[in-house]
């Protein structure tokens, strides 16, 4: 892959990514990681996701910032399986980002429903 060829570095490239996670859900477990995530379940897949969240916390414990930046994409991917297999779309969840624009952090967390 050339540099010319590689998706955006910005938000977009969750998008892309997201849509080939989608596209390979039916795929073979035996030649495809994403597909054998799908093969293994819901639980197995936020499973995966929660082990990705402890090394990207652990990275940026040590402070090893090459090392968070992997663990961070490792962490968003799996995140992007776990929607997949649980039916939420980026779109959903970024709609929900607008939503909080300009409202405290606080104001908007004491607002869930408990």
């Amino acid at each position: 892959m050339t540099a010319d060829d590689r998706p955006p570095a910005s938000a977009l490239v969750l998008d892309r990514l997201y849509q080939t996670i989608v596209a390979r859900r039916g795929a073979d477990p035996e030649t495809s990681y994403t597909a054998k995530l799908f093969a293994r379940g819901t639980a197995k897949v936020a499973q995966k996701l929660g082990e990705e969240a402890v090394e990207a916390v652990i990275e940026a414990v040590r402070g090893e910032p090459a090392r968070l930046a992997d663990e961070s994409a490792d962490l968003l991917y799996h995140l992007l399986v776990t929607w997949a297999a649980v039916g939420v779309t980026p779109d959903q969840v970024y709609q929900r980002l607008a939503d909080r624009i300009g409202t405290s952090g606080l104001t908007e967390k004491a607002a869930r429903p408990r």
